[in-house]
């Protein structure tokens, strides 16, 4: 790292300032972290749902996630499970000691579709019965540069369908951060 950084002088600071008003970005009203309070629903989407159950529209029942997500990079390791899981069980989870069941790859599919064989996957798995699955989603980047698309839904879809106790990125051998094992509750139970 160069010691001889260049170090903005005043003009320089005010021209920066000027351009961010001019661009619309607003200072931040609180310097605070969130305390963790729940967010009110946006009004708008509780009336979108609504009026899409009762025209009786299927695609909206148990749908998972509508599009916002949080984005993730291509190498971050993915990690969730419910509170109650073990550790015994979480752990080996993690280092890919449970025998996966059946795998999904979700390589060219748009992100309408991915979703759609997920949720297919997932409700054909639990009806097997099947208990640890892989599920391939990549790291590419989307279409616009900005995150992983398919990786950083599958992440929220997984945290949003009931029937998954945990998920964690599969080890390097078998996708790495480019996969994730998928641990789902059998029927019965809790």
């Amino acid at each position: 790292m160069s010691k001889n950084r260049h170090r903005p002088d005043d003009d320089e600071i005010s021209a920066f300032r000027q351009a961010l008003r001019q661009a619309g970005v607003r200072p931040i009203e609180r310097n605070r972290a969130d305390p963790g309070r729940p967010q009110r629903e946006d009004p708008s989407a509780a009336a979108r749902r609504a009026a899409a159950q009762a025209a009786g529209d299927d695609s909206a029942r148990g749908r998972t996630s509508d599009g916002r997500v949080e984005a993730v990079r291509p190498s971050e390791y993915l990690d969730f499970a419910l509170p109650d899981l073990p550790w015994r069980t979480r752990s080996r989870l993690k280092r890919g000691e449970m025998a996966w069941e059946a795998g999904l790859d979700l390589h060219g599919y748009t992100l309408e579709e991915a979703r759609e064989e997920l949720e297919g996957f997932l409700r054909d798995a639990a009806a097997e019965r099947r208990r640890c699955l892989l599920v391939v989603h990549g790291k590419a980047w989307g279409v616009d540069g900005n995150y992983p698309v398919l990786k950083s839904h599958v992440n929220a879809w997984l945290r949003e369908w009931p029937g998954v106790l945990a998920f964690c990125s599969a080890v390097e051998a078998e996708g790495g951060t480019g996969a994730v094992y998928v641990l789902l509750r059998r029927r019965g139970e809790r």
